[in-house]
């Protein structure tokens, strides 16, 4: 697996609005939002895609979306958020390391996208 730009900013060679980190994840501002609120949240093990995931990260799965929650009470926007995980380049997903999209502060409608 190649170093993509998360991986990147992980190792600190790439900047990044950073917001949160653990020993596990990273939280950082979307360098292209699609809302007031948008961050990205990834895990520090890198796993191209959620499919790719398996049953030892189980753990860390469950600890991205418990940092999405932690974030969002910490921004005060924990009333209305979207999580969105594209998995593919046919769901849009143009980073191939795991990555969940933290969006809120705007007007949402369903079906998404």
């Amino acid at each position: 697996m190649s170093d993509t730009i998360f991986q990147k900013i992980i190792d600190r060679e790439l900047p990044a609005d950073i917001i949160y980190e653990d020993e596990q994840s990273l939280v950082f501002r979307d360098i292209n939002p699609v809302a007031p609120t948008h961050l990205l949240i990834i895990p520090k093990k890198q796993i191209e895609k959620i499919s790719d995931a398996n049953d030892e990260d189980q753990e860390l799965l469950g600890h991205l979306f418990l940092v999405a929650g932690k974030v969002a009470k910490q921004l005060e926007i924990d009333d209305a958020f979207r999580l969105v995980v594209n998995n593919g380049a046919g769901a849009q997903q143009t980073v191939f390391h795991l990555h969940i999209h933290l969006i809120a502060e705007r007007e949402f409608s369903w079906p998404p996208g």
